[in-house]
């Protein structure tokens, strides 16, 4: 038997890679069948933040912190995309229910003793959250706070207002869509929230 294998190595080597395949293909083919509910992205339990440590970022790396934080609750696709010319969005993510994000930071580095985030940033992500980015939940977060007029605006509006005390509960491991309300349905049938 064994000189027969040495003299077959070539027609043995090729049945075990076919049968490998064929293996690799079934336990695809299972893992994708319908029903079959994919797991959402892991989250990154490592990524957490204290408001005075995003006080003291940059504006700019406070917008890639706000990715960081999509990123661990299972975005795998969040980006930052603010600089000039950005359309009133920082971070575009989809969640795990296929929902986009439209994400527009206001970093104050005085924290809430800043000045107050008012309607005209408001107007602007208003007026390019969904219909240039063409995202479903639309959100401004800041590590300050909110005048009473962008508040009222935001709620007539369908925007989502992230303060510095929402900021902190979500820097500290909560997923940002557990500690907001009225969001529109998930995007992926059979979904669940």
């Amino acid at each position: 038997m064994s000189n027969w294998i040495a003299e077959n190595r070539t027609a043995v080597l090729l049945t075990l890679l076919a049968a490998a395949v064929v293996a690799a293909v079934v336990l695809w083919i299972r893992h994708r069948k319908p029903g079959n509910p994919r797991p959402s992205p892991p989250r990154q339990p490592q990524v957490h933040y204290q408001a005075e440590q995003m006080d003291r970022l940059h504006h700019r790396d406070f917008e890639y912190a706000v990715r960081d934080l999509m990123i661990r609750d299972g975005c795998s696709d969040a980006i930052q995309v603010g600089g000039a010319g950005d359309n009133g969005a920082d971070v575009k993510a989809t969640d795990p229910y296929g929902r986009r994000w439209v994400i527009q930071c206001k970093h104050r580095r005085a924290g809430l003793s800043g000045s107050a985030v008012g309607t005209p940033d408001l107007h602007v992500l208003n007026g390019t959250g969904r219909p240039v980015h063409h995202g479903d939940v639309i959100v401004l977060v800041t590590n300050g706070r909110f005048t009473q007029p962008a508040k009222e605006f935001a709620q007539t509006q369908r925007l989502h207002l992230v303060d510095r005390a929402t900021l902190a509960a979500w820097a500290q491991g909560q997923p940002l869509w557990n500690l907001l309300h009225a969001f529109p349905p998930p995007r992926q049938p059979g979904a669940a929230l």
